[in-house]
């Protein structure tokens, strides 16, 4: 990864993940109700597991992986406070899941909530993390590209449309790109970068993101 675990696992134990806001986010919440969702899922990065936590409510096969050890903790804490029993989540390296035998090719859906963005400066760390997206996608398998958008001020790496095109050329095929909202929590983390933006009473905000969605060929 891009930054040590500890560096992750801070904002978790502090609670001033911007990322962290009590639920899922509504654009993936809206891929679901869709109809978009199926097979066997994995979720990279899965943070606070709110999304685990919903998909495993509602009867999918998920797994929730996130490089943070403090993390995995909070998201197991969610799951036990939402009372969903049966949700599971592993420490694991995005960068890496090919490297495991029984990752390779094993998941119909992948759902990226705001980690790729994570590795928009960095395009040796982004191709692997792609490599890696490549290797545990069943051939016609689908991800779910969730990731903040450049087009608008914000907070947080944001990236361009043309980052995801040009990211993911060599076996995937790009089915949609369209721009959408992504929901974060503002803490002091990015309190700097938020001035100006339009925060609720709670201190969540709804900025400038892209929804894709591509086809692994």
């Amino acid at each position: 990864m891009t930054r040590p675990a500890d560096s992750w696992n801070t904002v978790y134990e502090e609670d001033t993940a911007p990322w962290v806001i009590g639920e899922p986010q509504p654009a993936i919440v809206a891929l679901e109700r869709a109809g978009e969702i199926n097979g066997r899922v994995l979720e990279p990065g899965c943070g606070a597991g709110e999304h685990t936590i919903l998909l495993t409510a509602l009867g999918y096969d998920v797994l929730g992986i996130d490089f943070s050890p403090s993390a995995i903790d909070y998201a197991r804490a969610n799951a036990k406070s939402r009372d969903v029993p049966d949700v599971r989540f592993e420490v694991a390296d995005a960068l890496t899941l090919g490297d495991r035998p029984e990752f390779q090719a094993a998941f119909d859906t992948v759902v990226d909530s705001a980690l790729f963005h994570v590795f928009g400066t960095d395009p040796d760390t982004r191709a692997a993390y792609v490599r890696s997206l490549h290797a545990v996608c069943k051939p016609g398998g689908t991800l779910h590209l969730l990731a903040l958008s450049d087009a608008e001020p914000g907070f947080g790496p944001r990236i361009s449309d043309m980052l995801i095109r040009e990211s993911f050329t060599d076996g995937w095929e790009l089915e949609r790109l369209e721009p959408t909202r992504y929901r974060g929590r503002v803490t002091p983390v990015v309190a700097d970068q938020a001035a100006g933006l339009e925060v609720s009473a709670s201190g969540l905000v709804d900025i400038a993101a892209w929804m894709a969605r591509l086809r692994r060929l």
